[in-house]
């Protein structure tokens, strides 16, 4: 088996501990739009922005890492399957929500990463050329579908919005499929370049973050195409460069991806070879990713009804989510905690994680048993 590139773990490490503090965020922080750049403080709206790189990061490097595991199409597609089931049942009833009644159910990443997998299991069959042509169509020219209203698959596809609102029980869909089947594709090709030499594959990097960046700029600021929503001037020149960067994420816009991909690929230059020590967390969380996703989320929850109990004196809010704007559970009266707070809880969940993810780690590395490929 090649061995694993440290780089690629590191990076997705690096992402998933972002991940725990958007949703701490989404737990315990106060309520309110940390994208409202009218509204949201600078501190909030960047705790919100660079958050923004774990989603396209880690469906790229789920490519990736596809390409250099040469995973078959079947696993490609029974894990992209199993993936959903988890999104539909433990995930969504031990994680988001804690409650078993399925009045609301949130297609979300995994929903969209487990099609990403089956897609790209279809796909691999094919020249890397085509793949590459596949991803390329799919990231670059999705937004020409942008104001076009359609039915529900339409909604799944490329819409964000509710498929199936029959009451009490409604589906919405969070994470539209496209363009993250066509993020994971690009990482497939991207697997072909961490087979080069490390200085031509740095070189690479360098030059395609780079261009992902200058092109971000060159579309963002005349407005010309790439996003549905155009930024504009505020009376504050700050809150102005926030509107610059408060590209569409639902589904990602090309702007939203050339925002993300760019500085990731120059991270991933920057980690070849040569990932600092203190990174090392990030390299043990990084390799066991899935693990620490599923648990990472009923943590924050629990910590969210310990907080509920110590301020209330009760918790049923923390089970009940009936309706789409009381998820994934009901606020109480005055509820939410400061920026402070949250990211002292962010630390305390992955420190907590941490000694848990080095065993799985350390299991995973002693044992090939196949069903541990799936978690």
């Amino acid at each position: 088996m090649k061995p694993r590139l440290a780089s690629i773990d590191v990076l997705r490490g690096i992402v998933m501990i972002l991940m725990a503090l958007d949703h701490v965020r989404d737990y315990i922080g106060l309520p309110g739009n940390p994208t409202d750049v009218t509204r949201a403080s600078a501190a909030l709206f960047f705790t919100r922005w660079i958050t923004h790189f774990c989603a396209p990061v880690f469906f790229l490097l789920t490519g990736t890492g596809a390409y250099l595991g040469r995973a078959r199409p079947r696993f490609l597609i029974t894990r992209g399957l199993w993936l959903i089931v988890l999104e539909l049942t433990a995930l969504r009833c031990l994680g988001y929500q804690f409650n078993f009644d399925y009045r609301v159910t949130m297609l979300v990443i995994l929903w969209a990463l487990g099609w990403s997998m089956i897609v790209l299991g279809l796909l691999v069959r094919f020249p890397v050329a085509v793949i590459a042509a596949f991803a390329g169509i799919t990231i670059a020219g999705h937004n020409l579908l942008d104001g076009i209203r359609g039915g529900p698959l339409f909604t799944i596809l490329h819409g964000q919005g509710v498929v199936s609102g029959s009451s009490p029980f409604v589906v919405f869909v969070a994470y539209p499929i496209v363009p993250w089947i066509g993020v994971t594709a690009a990482g497939y090709c991207l697997g072909i370049v961490f087979t080069w030499s490390a200085e031509a594959r740095r070189r690479f990097l360098v030059r395609a973050g780079a261009a992902a960046i200058a092109l971000f700029v060159v579309l963002r600021l005349p407005n010309i195409y790439g996003d549905p929503v155009k930024w504009k001037a505020q009376a504050i020149a700050g809150h102005t460069v926030l509107s610059v960067l408060n590209a569409t994420k639902y589904p990602p816009s090309l702007l939203f991806l050339l925002m993300t991909l760019g500085p990731a690929l120059l991270v991933l230059a920057w980690l070849d070879g040569k990932a600092p020590r203190f990174l090392s967390p990030a390299l043990t969380l990084g390799r066991v990713p899935m693990f620490y996703f599923l648990l990472h989320l009923p943590l924050i929850h629990l910590i969210a009804v310990l907080f509920c109990y110590a301020r209330y004196g009760a918790i049923h809010w923390m089970f009940e989510s009936p309706t789409l704007a009381r998820y994934p559970f009901t606020s109480p009266p005055g509820w939410g905690w400061s920026l402070p707070v949250v990211y002292a809880v962010w630390i305390g969940v992955v420190a907590g994680l941490y000694p848990v993810c080095c065993w799985y780690a350390d299991v995973k590395q002693r044992s090939r048993h196949p069903l541990l490929s799936y978690l």
